[in-house]
């Protein structure tokens, strides 16, 4: 009974490791290769050395994190720019903030 537990256990750990990567990084982990110069590797490494990322792959899932953000932010900037175009072009479809 208690070996039927313990792999019970094991299996149960395992599925909430995988449920948890899949709300944090959106979705299952898939592995991939990739190549960096030796500079950059060493720099990665270096910021792994000073705890600023606890490994490479962690440090490289964070660079990719904030480019994505970056994109993001650059999107919401083109929409509130095209906004403001348009509210300039066309200011009687503007409804007063008192109307909200």
């Amino acid at each position: 009974m208690a070996f039927y537990v313990t792999l019970e256990f094991v299996f149960l750990g395992e599925r909430f490791k995988c449920f948890v990567n899949s709300i944090v990084y959106g979705g299952l982990l898939a592995q991939v290769q990739l190549r960096l110069s030796q500079k950059m590797l060493e720099e990665i490494d270096r910021w792994v050395v000073e705890g600023r990322f606890k490994s490479r792959s962690d440090a490289i899932k964070t660079i990719i994190g904030f480019y994505e953000e970056r994109e993001r932010t650059r999107e919401f900037f083109k929409m509130l720019v095209k906004r403001s175009e348009e509210a300039r072009n066309h200011p009687e479809a503007l409804i007063p903030l008192e109307e909200l």
